[in-house]
């Protein structure tokens, strides 16, 4: 799970979680960055809409498994994941991060349409 992921709910009203046990399974094992948990709390100090989608998407990473990574960057930890095998999805609705981990051979979750996640593969 990916920053804009987990701020989904406040920014596009899309029940991530829902979305995630239709696509792919309830017992599947959702795992976010620490270095997407560090970004979220910094988002979350600014105000607005995006404060508080990542306020939000915070409290909602709690339902993840946090892991750690060498990367400090958000994107370039959810690569390191994709790259290492360590994933078999990526949920994220930033272009340029879908399309380097699509690079890794690895499919993406994604928004299509109104509120609804669909599966993209290479």
């Amino acid at each position: 799970m990916d920053t804009n992921a987990l701020m989904m709910p406040v920014e596009l009203d899309v029940r991530v979680f829902d979305e995630l046990d239709r696509l792919l399974s309830a017992d599947v094992d959702l795992v976010v960055p620490t270095a997407v948990l560090d970004e979220l709390e910094k988002l979350s100090a600014g105000g607005g809409t995006e404060g508080v989608a990542a306020s939000v998407g915070a409290d909602l990473a709690t339902r993840c498994r946090a892991v750690e990574t060498d990367e400090s960057y958000a994107d370039d930890a959810i690569v390191e994941l994709a790259e290492s095998g360590d994933a078999d999805y990526v949920v994220t609705n930033d272009k340029p991060l879908r399309d380097r981990v699509l690079d890794c051979g690895i499919p993406v979750v994604g928004i299509r349409g109104h509120a609804t996640l669909a599966i993209t593969e290479s």
